[in-house]
């Protein structure tokens, strides 16, 4: 799928903690991926994405890169089973190793500043979220403020939404929760800035603080889809199907066309035994969207119910 739809793109959050709940995490980030049947499968899916936003082999996407700043994206045929989202064009691994060098060797403040933020959205086009996320917080570090500090965790919520480990979820986590706790520190109101923090929290020591902090989200705001959302998938993750049917089934009467929420709303029907309801949430689904890889899922999930 090769768009985001909305301003929250359809993730999916799969978390195994040592006590019994989840710490596995991945991203849907330009489509839908029907969850399988096992928590195997889908660390098998996980891998899948495995370290997009930094590192490949020299890293294994360490905090090396994070702490002494990105280096170019690989492309092409030069891209490794590390970085399968990296592939940049010649012409823009040439533009960001000249930015890079220019960074590195220009003493003026304001210079540096110019370059970061060139640099940052050079990285968001070939996918380097982490490398965008460094140097947003460079930006951010000498001009701090709200949106400054939120455009620097919003980068890193994304690579951690990627990582296909648990070390790197964990390393990436760390990072988005000191970003995020930052703009909150600046606007506490700001509720997507809360809802990826607690969905970043997931991968810490204290998963529970992260879904109360998505409830207390909805508490403020009961319509907030991104908040339903996550909520209906750990709920899905967490073998909740009835819980996770009543937060799809809010998601879609807030925003019928949300064509993720419809899709996991027929999954967590499915789960739930209501083989009609999911039946008829997978036949809403197809009528919202003709993306050949949604409607592949979606009969699969249709052929399981025959």
């Amino acid at each position: 799928m090769a768009q985001r739809r909305t301003s929250f793109a359809p993730k999916l959050i799969v978390l195994l903690l040592a006590a019994g709940l989840v710490a596995y995490l991945f991203l849907l980030p330009k489509g839908v991926v029907k969850p399988k049947e096992g928590k195997g499968e889908l660390a098998q899916d996980a891998a899948r994405t495995a370290n997009r936003d930094g590192g490949g082999p020299a890293t294994s996407g360490s905090k090396t890169e994070a702490s002494s700043g990105p280096v170019p994206a690989s492309g092409g045929a030069t891209a490794v089973a590390e970085q399968p989202h990296t592939q940049a064009s010649p012409t823009q691994r040439k533009e960001l190793s000249t930015l890079v060098a220019r960074y590195r060797t220009t003493a003026d403040a304001a210079t540096r500043l110019s370059l970061a933020t060139d640099l940052a959205k050079q990285y968001q086009k070939v996918q380097r979220f982490d490398s965008a996320g460094y140097y947003y917080e460079q930006v951010a570090q000498a001009r701090p403020g709200e949106q400054a500090w939120k455009r620097a965790a919003d980068q890193y919520f994304e690579a951690y939404s990627f990582a296909a480990t648990e070390e790197r979820a964990k390393m990436l986590s760390a990072k988005t929760q000191a970003l995020y706790e930052k703009v909150l520190k600046e606007n506490p109101e700001n509720l997507d800035a809360k809802t990826n923090l607690g969905m970043a929290l997931m991968a810490s020591a204290n998963p529970v603080a992260g879904i109360t902090m998505l409830r207390e989200v909805l508490a403020t705001d009961p319509k907030n889809e991104k908040a339903l959302y996550n909520l209906g998938i750990l709920s899905l993750q967490s073998n909740q199907a009835d819980k996770a049917v009543e937060r799809f089934q809010e998601l879609v009467k807030v925003n019928p066309k949300n064509v993720n929420g419809q899709f996991y709303l027929g999954v967590a029907l499915a789960q739930a035994g209501q083989k009609e309801e999911a039946k008829a949430a997978f036949l809403k689904t197809k009528s919202l969207s003709a993306d050949p890889g949604l409607l592949t899922s979606v009969n699969e999930e249709l052929q399981k119910l025959q």
